[in-house]
């Protein structure tokens, strides 16, 4: 193991705040039971919110970014794992309490640690990530309350985005009738690429009303925006369709009525690749790595950078600039 290694950090003391690739030693890293040689990581909203001083996802200072890496075992007292083994870690406290991915070591707990699944390589695992997971959680959780191909359109909010991208892709590998929403007129061949049968502006979802009940369009949504785009979404859901919802980017506030729920029996289903607990989370890897494993993966890669390229790419996730994934080589 080297002497020391690289690693980008965030620090925050009072006014000052920086974003630098530093030189660690191993002593520098939290407490855990397994060391990981990291080859790849990937950038999340998360990881672009922890570049910047009000990003409000950084619970303690100095701190390394990247909810995501995946890598070889260096060394693990935990009888789980041993010296060679490729594994991937995602989410719980990594990168936002807990020393994350963008470092060429990292320490954590072996709890939080997912053995790579035959089919899928290191790098292929940190194009999916974090984004390409929680898309796969949507719409397991969807097939789970009864969506089955043929049931009618699925659509895809914030669908150039990372878990947007992801679960284009997916539904439509699966067989189902995918309708795509984006701002982006621009982008249009690349959701035509991923599957997508149908596209629709952002306008055609939420075109600034919130309606107690619309026309029903579609038979399930996958959304990761949220805000008052998901309140309008959710009127236009078919009787017992379900909306799956792991993101905020239009916003916290849901102003909502009950008649979607109570009159249409639409399910409001919660996403959280955070804690999702380790049974479900293996078999969604598996998952990934077998009927949802994409033909080419390297399609939805936008950038493959170095650490050093980490504080210029950041933060374009934030300015809504970003398309499919960036990935992260650390080997």
């Amino acid at each position: 193991m080297a002497q020391s290694f690289k690693a980008l950090t965030v620090d925050k003391q009072g006014d000052d705040f920086s974003v630098e690739v530093r030189k660690l030693l191993l002593d520098d890293l939290p407490e855990g039971d397994t060391v990981i040689r990291v080859h790849y990581s990937g950038i999340n909203y998360k990881d672009s919110l922890a570049s910047i001083p009000d990003g409000n996802i950084v619970q303690n200072y100095p701190m390394v970014p990247g909810i995501d890496l995946a890598g070889v075992v260096v060394s693990s007292t935990d009888q789980r794992f041993k010296e060679g083994d490729e594994v991937i870690a995602t989410s719980y406290e990594i990168g936002v309490s807990h020393f994350g991915g963008y470092s060429e070591y990292a320490r954590v707990k072996a709890d939080w640690v997912v053995p790579l699944p035959s089919g899928l390589s290191l790098k292929e695992a940190m194009i999916i990530g974090t984004a390409g997971f929680t898309a796969a959680l949507s719409v397991q959780r969807l097939e789970d309350n009864n969506l089955s191909p043929g049931k009618g359109k699925v659509l895809v909010t914030g669908a150039t985005g990372g878990v947007g991208s992801f679960a284009v892709s997916f539904l439509s590998k699966l067989g189902y009738d995918v309708e795509a929403s984006t701002g982006k007129q621009n982008e249009h061949a690349y959701l035509d690429s991923l599957g997508a049968k149908s596209i629709v502006s952002r306008e055609e979802v939420y075109d600034g009303k919130i309606r107690a009940l619309g026309k029903q369009k579609w038979a399930a949504a996958v959304d990761p925006v949220g805000g008052e785009p998901l309140a309008s979404l959710l009127s236009q859901i078919e009787y017992g369709g379900s909306v799956a919802v792991s993101g905020l980017t239009a916003g916290t506030k849901l102003p909502t009525a009950v008649f979607p729920f109570i009159l249409r029996a639409v399910n409001l289903l919660g996403i959280d690749s955070v804690y999702c607990p380790m049974d479900t989370r293996k078999k969604i890897w598996n998952r990934l790595a077998t009927d949802l494993k994409l033909s080419d993966l390297e399609q939805l890669v936008q950038h493959e950078i170095s650490l050093e390229e980490l504080p210029d790419a950041l933060p374009a996730l934030l300015k809504g600039q970003a398309r499919g994934r960036t990935i992260v080589q650390l080997i």
